[in-house]
């Protein structure tokens, strides 16, 4: 193996890595029995971060607009609380955040489809420590998902 090839095999990450090696991995989400594409499918990483900017921006302007009389570490502590409270208020009742829903997202239960309180809860706790976030699985999943039983997919 010269350097290109274990350079590219480094850029191009462990999954592409283990299909090289001759293992089939499937598609994201078909362990879970969802579509490879379309409504149902795992949404993709830009959809959700790009949700979780818009809801990050929305609960700092209501921080910074309503609690806070300036820009300072206070308001960004308001704005997780407040964060925290949306998540667990929309996805524990209808599914998806402000956001999520503007990206055309929503948060299910493997079990049941419908996320009860204490999964959002649970779910919300764990995406604001954010390091459960930024560890996924195979599937594409955040290790806040995985943990919660939960899996964000496509509307």
């Amino acid at each position: 193996m010269d350097n290109r090839q274990a350079i590219g095999s480094w850029l191009s990450g462990p999954r592409a890595a283990i299909e090289e090696a001759g293992a089939d991995l499937g598609y994201r989400g078909e362990q879970l029995g969802l579509p490879e594409e379309g409504p149902g499918s795992i949404a993709r990483p830009g959809r959700r971060i790009g949700a979780m900017a818009v809801d990050w921006a929305l609960c700092l302007l209501i921080a910074y607009g309503l609690i806070t009389d300036g820009y300072d570490q206070v308001t960004g502590n308001w704005a997780l609380l407040i964060f925290f409270v949306l998540s667990v208020l929309t996805v524990g009742t209808v599914g998806f955040t402000p956001g999520k829903r503007l990206f055309g997202l929503r948060v299910l239960d493997l079990a049941t489809g419908r996320p009860s309180p204490l999964r959002a809860l649970l779910r919300s706790v764990l995406l604001c420590l954010a390091l459960p976030a930024l560890v996924w699985d195979r599937d594409g999943r955040g290790l806040h998902d995985r943990l919660a039983r939960t899996v964000e997919v496509r509307i």
